[in-house]
């Protein structure tokens, strides 16, 4: 309808608090700056803005979306709670406990991946960067911990992708043409199949 009221694109949010939180985190895990910031933005931006703009996909029927955002979200809110319980030695978590921490969001950043792979080129590359850095994370608490700076520079490429589909719903909509294309899904959609089962008789 003409009249219709426009709404805004709750991406535009949930990707720019993912991606500057999982940025300044990586910074961290190269060793370029302390825990102060990544708390911080763990529970208000990356955290509190982000499933702010997971409940928002919610209302724009998007399922995809409203499972990424929220969980993320809670995801960096829990792991904000985390660094701050081992700062107070309350409820402390070791090196191996954050390490079963990030191995069931891996799990569940595999299942995201495969629908991410289906939306478009640059969901599927931001998602099998992040499924790698959780992977390499996974590693480094079980044994291998120089893999940390390793997934920290991975990390910072899946954030920058995450920026840059932001940049693309925002560029897209001021200037009305592709500015930043994110290229066709990884997994082509199959074509409808045409039912030829005859229509069963209505009793």
């Amino acid at each position: 309808m003409a009249n219709q009221q426009q709404l805004g694109n709750p991406a535009v949010v949930g990707l720019a608090a993912f991606g500057l939180t999982t940025m300044i985190l990586q910074f961290h895990n190269a060793g370029w700056c302390g825990l102060g910031p990544i708390v911080a933005l763990a529970l208000v931006f990356g955290g509190g803005a982000q499933m702010i703009a997971g409940f928002q996909e919610f209302k724009c029927n998007n399922n995809f979306g409203f499972s990424a955002f929220v969980s993320y979200g809670a995801f960096w809110i829990s792991l904000g709670v985390i660094f701050l319980l081992n700062h107070f030695g309350i409820y402390t978590s070791s090196g191996t406990d954050v390490g079963w921490f990030l191995v069931v969001w891996t799990l569940y950043t595999f299942i995201l991946w495969i629908p991410a792979m289906r939306i478009h080129g640059a969901m599927g590359l931001t998602f099998t960067l992040l499924l790698i850095g959780f992977i390499l994370l996974d590693l480094a608490h079980f044994g291998y911990p120089w893999l940390t700076k390793v997934a920290a520079y991975e990390l910072m490429l899946c954030a920058a992708s995450a920026w840059y589909m932001m940049a693309h719903v925002i560029y897209l909509q001021v200037f009305g043409h592709d500015v930043l294309p994110v290229g066709k899904p990884w997994i082509e959609p199959k074509p409808r199949e045409i039912d030829l089962r005859p229509a069963r008789a209505v009793s």
